[in-house]
């Protein structure tokens, strides 16, 4: 395995290659979230790579990589594999520089990113369940073709093309003191971390992962990359099963700890950056917001926390927006038993309204031994404004007189 890889990728390094993507990527924008800052009681900044060109952070490695290409690897093309925020970076990185691209994605990627990256000239073959499965393709493609394989993230000049974003960090939020990044393979963290540490030594660096995709907690328990047997997440962008042996080098060197997440959190992360912030996040991007909004009280402010990539398919954000809102307690279901006379349904929807609940459906259940002659229930699907809305909800029903059974949608 390789050691630490602070002798490759130097401050100097970082300069020099900030200095080669200018004018190719955008100096992203960071915002101060006032809702955050409440949480962690100090300022809390959003970097937002999320309005990068292509979306996302990956154009800074891939076009850094790709631009040092000797003329005669780049007359082979570069072939990649990635769930597609890499994809998009390599497939506009290689349109820019004249470079035929083939990219290898897995199975079921989202399809605007299959979309985009077509769009940028690449060619697109699907092989494989997951992440490692369409590298392990790219690697038998650039064997077989002599095209150069450009690593999602386990390559010096990647590392250091996504460390340019900590320079960034540093230069807009020179006084912070927490930086939280979303973790897949560890590119963008440990070019972060390598950049932040190299200034600002005292600054805390933290990576996320989601919970049931992480294989950095494991790794760095035993000591080296560790493969995760499965993953399940929403968040494609960081569902990496292995790190590599450089990232894995430098997380383990230069990052204090490595957080994971829920999908609940993860849901709650976007909604909340849609909703607060009017920022689209895809769940991976938004994985950094979500371990703030979880456990706040980990990160001493002034906190600065990066929103990695916004790539998402609509209908994929719109369930992830009603998952969301679920997991924040922002749905109610409620089975209510009421007299079944004239009236009786008016009058119940009338203390629902006086609440402020919005009414998202209604059905009667007249069949129930539960039920007496003279009774029906009606189950309510409300949309609240929170959990003291709905216990407000659920105290005005009580009052009025009625029996409720309830739960949260999930």
């Amino acid at each position: 395995m390789s050691g630490p890889v602070d002798t490759a990728v130097t401050l100097a390094a970082l300069r020099q290659a900030r200095e080669e993507l200018r004018g190719v990527v955008v100096e992203t924008p960071i915002t101060e979230s006032r809702w955050l800052s409440d949480l962690v009681g100090g300022p809390a900044w959003l970097k937002c790579e999320n309005l990068q060109r292509t979306g996302s952070f990956k154009i800074r490695g891939a076009y850094l990589r790709i631009s040092r290409l000797s003329p005669e690897d780049r007359a082979r093309g570069v072939v990649a594999a990635s769930a597609g925020n890499h994809a998009q970076g390599v497939a506009l990185a290689a349109q820019l520089l004249g470079i035929r691209a083939t990219v290898f994605m897995p199975e079921g990627a989202p399809l605007p990113k299959e979309r985009a990256t077509r769009g940028y000239g690449a060619d697109v073959v699907f092989a494989g369940t997951y992440l490692e499965q369409s590298l392990a393709a790219a690697r038998a493609f650039a064997e077989e073709t002599g095209a150069v394989l450009i690593h999602p993230f386990d390559h010096l000049d990647v590392i250091t093309g996504q460390g340019t974003a900590g320079l960034e960090i540093l230069d807009q939020v020179p006084d912070a003191a927490t930086v939280v990044v979303p973790t897949g393979g560890g590119g963008l963290l440990g070019g972060i971390a390598i950049a932040v540490k190299a200034v600002r030594p005292d600054v805390r660096v933290l990576g996320v992962q989601a919970k049931d995709a992480a294989a950095y907690p494991g790794s760095l328990e035993r000591g080296r990359p560790t493969p995760l047997t499965r993953m399940k997440t929403m968040a494609d962008g960081i569902a990496v099963g292995l790190p590599g042996d450089l990232t894995f080098a430098a997380v383990r060197d230069h990052v204090d700890d490595v957080l994971t997440v829920s999908e609940d959190a993860l849901a709650r992360a976007v909604l909340a950056l849609a909703e607060r912030e009017k920022l689209v996040a895809e769940p991976a991007g938004a994985a950094a917001v979500a371990a703030v909004l979880d456990r706040p009280e980990l990160f001493a402010a002034p906190v600065v926390a990066v929103v990695s990539g916004g790539n998402i398919d609509p209908l994929l954000l719109g369930k992830v927006i009603r998952h969301g809102m679920a997991a924040a307690r922002r749905y109610l279901n409620l089975a209510v038993t009421i007299p079944d006379v004239p009236g009786g349904l008016a009058t119940l929807l009338g203390v629902v309204s006086g609440t402020g609940a919005n009414v998202l459906e209604v059905v009667h259940e007249r069949i129930s031994p539960l039920l007496q002659v003279d009774e029906v229930e009606v189950l309510l699907q409300l949309e609240t404004r929170g959990p003291e809305h709905s216990s407000a909800v659920l105290a005005a029903l009580g009052g009025a007189g009625y029996a409720v059974r309830t739960s949260a949608i999930d």
